[in-house]
């Protein structure tokens, strides 16, 4: 029972920390998509624990992870597209006016 209630623990540290990351700092395009990432992890490991402690299938916990591996591949290309137009992927560089 301590090991579940330290990893559910451990787990919404990590999505609250990812969270904080996320609004605090909004300089970079990249930094942002990594703390989105990081907020998808601790889902995942919360999710994943549930799952496990319930007794259920673990198809949604794949389906999860297909999921967020295409947010991540999503962010990527994104971002490859963002540096190409822009040249950085400073927020300060863009402008609402430009396409």
């Amino acid at each position: 029972m301590l090991i579940l209630g330290s990893s559910v623990v451990m787990s919404l540290f990590m999505f609250i920390c990812g969270l904080v990351s996320f609004v605090g700092r909004r300089k970079h395009l990249l930094s942002t998509l990594l703390s989105l990432e990081y907020i998808m992890l601790g889902v995942f490991w919360l999710f994943s624990v549930a799952v496990v402690n319930l007794g259920g299938d673990s198809y949604f916990i794949l389906f999860f992870l297909t999921l967020a591996a295409c947010e991540g591949a999503l962010g990527l290309a994104l971002l490859v597209s963002v540096v190409r137009t822009h040249g950085s992927d400073n927020f300060s560089s863009f402008s609402v006016l430009q396409c």
